[in-house]
Parts: C-alpha cells; sequence; structure tokens
C-alpha cells in the first residue's frame, strides 16, 4: 500500500506530516527522510507487512511468556 505524504513543516528536528487524504498529522524524526526534502514536498509512504521479524518477534513473546509461567510454577 502506498500512501502520498505531505511535508507539512518542520519544528526543531522532527517533521509534521499530513498523511493520506484525511490529512492526519504525524511527527516523524528529520533525519529519517530524504536530505534534499522541504516544506511543501510530497512523497510516496510504501507500507509492507514484514513477516520475518512479525515472526520473530512472535517466537520472542512465546519464549518469555514460557520463561514467565515457568519462573512463576517454580516459586
Amino acid at each position: 500500500m502506498k500512501v502520498l505524504v505531505v511535508i507539512d513543516r518542520f519544528e526543531d528536528n522532527k517533521a509534521v506530516l499530513l498523511l493520506g487524504e484525511e490529512e492526519i498529522q504525524v511527527i516523524w524524526p528529520r533525519e529519517s527522510l530524504p536530505s534534499e526534502v522541504k516544506e511543501g514536498d510530497i512523497v510516496t509512504v510504501e507500507l509492507l507487512i514484514d513477516h520475518e521479524a512479525t515472526i520473530a518477534a512472535k517466537a520472542e513473546a512465546d519464549r518469555l511468556l514460557k520463561e514467565i509461567m515457568e519462573s512463576n510454577q517454580g516459586g
């Protein structure tokens, strides 16, 4: 999914972005944007699911839950 984003303004090291037709305001780190971007520019953001990271996060959550459950049974 691609979302159009307008660079509304900069405040110190943050950028105020307006997302989509609804112009939802989002504060974004300025250093995470292209260095040449300026107020009024329109950029495209592509949103993708990172399946590998999702699987890894779930595995870590399962591992932590198991660890907590085991420590509660022992105490």
